[in-house]
């Protein structure tokens, strides 16, 4: 590890940050305001117009703005990105840390981890869990993995942007997280929609119907741990207590919800899939079980 792999970085450190889209540019501001000198690039160098206004350097190249910080933060479209842009710029690479908080698929992580490692950089894998206008605020955190020493050296130059949690050595593991924080999110999205659309048939308006059903959608946490005061606990056990909502009870509804999206003529994909899920817990025998048995048939494809 050389000298600059042992710095500590301090309130005044400098960052680089690479991609300028809105997380980019609200990662940008943040870090302005903490104190840290923040160098920019970005492909489409127009955008950094404003940052550069707010106090940021903007580099002429991609190695350049590599050179200019021990902390390179990548917020990009995917991993690909990252390839495209710092393959140019290797050399420029060692001894300083990636911080990827682009999405992609953990295997990419991995892969990029290794690329990095290639190279004498180090890599954090990153999975920022608010939209843009929320980073820095007390609401935000981001998921981190990779090597405990290296989250710890820039642990303070990046809790500004948001809570930093580190999950562990992997560099898969922050990437899997974000992709499941995701998959609870982009489902409940496509849920209000479906539902708004159900209720637009009546010649109710969103702004009348989203009030309600967000309420619904605020409401299930809550639901969720009255109903077991360790929610997952049960599940780690493998017991699926069918004392509240099981199995049966639960498809009758999700039978119910097709029933009606077809009469109203909605688009099935999304009723048909929850439908799926207990009605294959049914057909295995489980429908006097808690609706949580439903993960069978979930997890059988990882089998």
């Amino acid at each position: 590890m050389n000298e600059r792999q042992n710095h500590t970085t301090t309130q005044n450190s400098p960052v680089t940050v690479i991609g300028l889209g809105p997380m980019g540019q609200a990662m940008t501001r943040t870090l302005l305001t903490a104190g840290h000198p923040v160098t920019v690039w970005n492909r489409t160098a127009g955008r950094a117009d404003g940052l550069v206004a707010d106090g940021a350097t903007l580099a002429a190249t991609p190695a350049e703005a590599v050179e200019a910080s021990d902390l390179v933060i990548l917020s990009l479209t995917d991993y690909r990105a990252m390839y495209d842009i710092l393959d140019g710029a290797t050399t420029s690479l060692a001894g300083r840390t990636l911080v990827n908080l682009s999405s992609d698929t953990p295997e990419r992580t991995r892969e990029a981890a290794t690329w990095a490692a290639g190279h004498n950089a180090a890599f954090l894998t990153g999975g920022v869990m608010v939209p843009a206008p929320m980073v820095g605020t007390e609401a935000a955190h981001i998921y981190y993995s990779g090597p405990h020493e290296v989250m710890e050296r820039h642990r303070a130059t990046l809790a500004p942007l948001g809570t930093p949690k580190h999950l562990g050595q992997d560099p898969g593991l922050a990437q899997l997280m974000y992709q499941a924080q995701l998959t609870v999110f982009l489902t409940t999205l496509s849920a209000l929609m479906h539902a708004t659309a159900m209720l637009g048939t009546t010649g109710m308006k969103a702004a009348e119907a989203l009030p309600e059903l967000l309420s619904t959608s605020d409401s299930i946490g809550a639901m969720l741990r009255a109903g077991e005061e360790t929610p997952g606990a049960a599940l780690d056990a493998g017991e699926h207590p069918g004392d509240l909502s099981t199995v049966a009870m639960m498809g009758a509804t999700a039978d119910h919800i097709v029933e009606t999206s077809t009469a109203i003529g909605l688009d099935l994909a999304l009723p048909l899939a929850v439908q799926a899920h207990y009605r294959r817990a049914i057909e295995n025998g489980h429908g006097r079980d808690n609706w949580t048995r439903i993960i069978d048939s979930i997890r059988e494809a990882a089998r």
